[in-house]
């Protein structure tokens, strides 16, 4: 319990019978509860959980394997279930550093903001330790998070260390949000929906503890893009058109539709010239141009109008 809160910790497990008993006795005792969510792991990552003997964990097994943000869910709904204040999510894999688990908690915890997430970019550390790889395909993602989710203050968006108020848990359609790898980017989109404050807090990168990673980039960064994609305008639709109307959304839709065109223009001429020899008039190079710049400043003063929006909840 912290500041008069209680505190529990999700840990959403798949295949990690030789670090999970690890990671749970790491647990502070100021965590009053922990759900230990076993996403069918086909080996003994359960068994392992319960052998640590602690009373305050409660080990959950899912019948269906349904990704980490299914077995986060499951530990949310428990915890809304046995009204915990603040709610963290920590993995199975021993990479978040127990000590930090204090900092992510407290400002949830009085009352400052409704969602905590770490960010291990902010430290000199990250490039050096983090495999690169891994730190570009975070820092491409995270920035995409930043305009689908309307956060523009946070980063490293794929980090999963995290505290969560009761207050915004009850105002969440957990049932909504994704439930595999991209949780984190979705989750940042449905807390702005409900208007509810984030902060980054500083982590300490820690690899080569003996985790594995079954994560390739290339496979699930277009995946994700997707998803922020659509995010993203399901946010406009839902905040700034249904909840509360907002002239942004009139900049992005310009923006969209005049750079579309003028890309679409742009490489139809091009064709036209290339294979086909056609002379390109003056006035068809003013209207690609006129559309590409006209679409870029609508984009930007959407993304400036945005940022305004939403600089009460950082």
């Amino acid at each position: 319990m912290i500041d008069g809160k209680r505190v529990a910790v999700v840990v959403p497990a798949f295949e990690e019978e030789h670090l999970v008993a690890e990671t749970l006795r790491g647990i502070p005792d100021f965590v009053d509860r922990i759900y230990v969510v076993d996403d069918a792991s086909p080996d003994g990552t359960a068994e392992q959980a319960r052998t640590v003997g602690d009373p305050r964990v409660e080990v959950i097994v899912h019948e269906q394997n349904g990704g980490v943000g299914a077995a986060i869910v499951t530990g949310y709904l428990r915890a809304r279930e046995e009204r915990i204040g603040v709610t963290c999510v920590m993995a199975a894999d021993n990479q978040m550093d127990p000590a930090e688990l204090a900092e992510l908690v407290a400002p949830v915890a009085r009352g400052e903001v409704d969602y905590t997430k770490a960010n291990r970019l902010i430290t000199g550390e990250a490039w050096k330790l983090i495999p690169h790889s891994r730190y570009l395909g975070n820092a491409v993602l995270s920035l995409l998070t930043k305009i689908a989710s309307g956060y523009w203050h946070v980063a490293d968006s794929q980090a999963g260390y995290t505290a969560l108020s009761l207050v915004a848990l009850d105002r969440l359609d957990l049932e909504r949000i994704y439930r595999r790898y991209g949780f984190p980017n979705d989750m940042l989109v449905h807390l702005n929906v409900i208007s509810a404050s984030v902060r980054d807090v500083p982590s300490r990168p820690i690899y080569g503890v003996g985790e594995r990673s079954g994560i390739r980039i290339r496979r699930v960064a277009p995946r994700i893009a997707w998803l922020l994609f659509k995010g993203f305008w399901w946010r406009m639709k839902e905040k700034y058109v249904i909840r509360d109307f907002h002239p942004l959304v009139f900049f992005y839709v310009l923006g969209t539709v005049m750079t579309v065109l003028g890309l679409a223009l742009g490489l139809l001429v091009a064709c036209s010239r290339i294979f086909f020899d056609n002379e390109i008039t003056t006035a068809t190079i003013v209207l690609v141009a006129l559309l590409l710049i006209s679409g870029t400043q609508f984009t930007l003063f959407g993304m400036w109008f945005d940022q305004e929006a939403n600089k009460e909840l950082r």
